[in-house]
């Protein structure tokens, strides 16, 4: 079912217009950054598991035939790699809609694994961030199923932004390129590749 949740986001965690925002993506944020950003960094949130548990009605399948994409479970003790945008308040609407089908703002605690910058705040480590996350309440949500059968769901979805296979075979390397392990991820793709 898709549920549009850009006016509650616009309402969520305001910012001024001088406000510095990070961003974390943990799914098509990492690999397809097509907003603008001030900058860009390699980060972690902690207490959360990424998982293709998410229906993608808008984006890579239909109302009729909806694809899978990632949103975050909370474990205790886990780690989320990503990657973290620095970006103007003004960007924050482009992203509100890109993440409407279920996806709330949320505000996390984001550590940053380089120590790389372009500004003078290098050797910053963490800071609060956003995160867009949608929670096993909202409609969309799909939940945890066989390996084979979400593998065969996003086989066959595809949706305005592309096939499904591509948002997770363009994940899986993205991840690769990031030196992260992601179990679920990987176990996902090898899935996807036998069929």
């Amino acid at each position: 079912m898709l549920i549009d949740t850009t006016a509650i986001n616009q309402q969520r965690h305001c910012f001024d217009a001088d406000a510095e925002i990070w961003i974390f993506g943990y799914g098509s944020l990492i690999w397809k950054a097509d907003f603008p950003f001030l900058e860009k960094r390699s980060a972690y949130i902690t207490g959360w598991e990424r998982r293709f548990w998410q229906g993608s009605h808008d984006h890579r399948g239909t109302l009729e035939a909806p694809g899978r994409v990632v949103t975050l479970t909370p474990v205790p003790g886990a780690i989320c790699h990503g990657m973290a945008y620095r970006i103007t308040p003004e960007t924050l609407a482009p992203l509100d809609h890109r993440e409407k089908n279920g996806y709330l703002r949320e505000l996390t605690p984001l550590f940053f694994t380089d120590s790389d910058s372009s500004t003078n705040e290098g050797d910053q480590a963490q800071t609060q961030g956003l995160v867009y996350l949608a929670t096993d309440d909202n409609p969309a949500f799909l939940g945890p199923a066989p390996l084979d059968d979400m593998a065969r769901q996003i086989a066959h979805a595809s949706g305005p932004s592309g096939p499904n296979r591509d948002y997770l075979v363009n994940l899986a390397q993205a991840l690769r390129h990031l030196n992260v392990d992601d179990a679920h991820i990987f176990a996902l793709e090898q899935q996807l590749n036998r069929l």
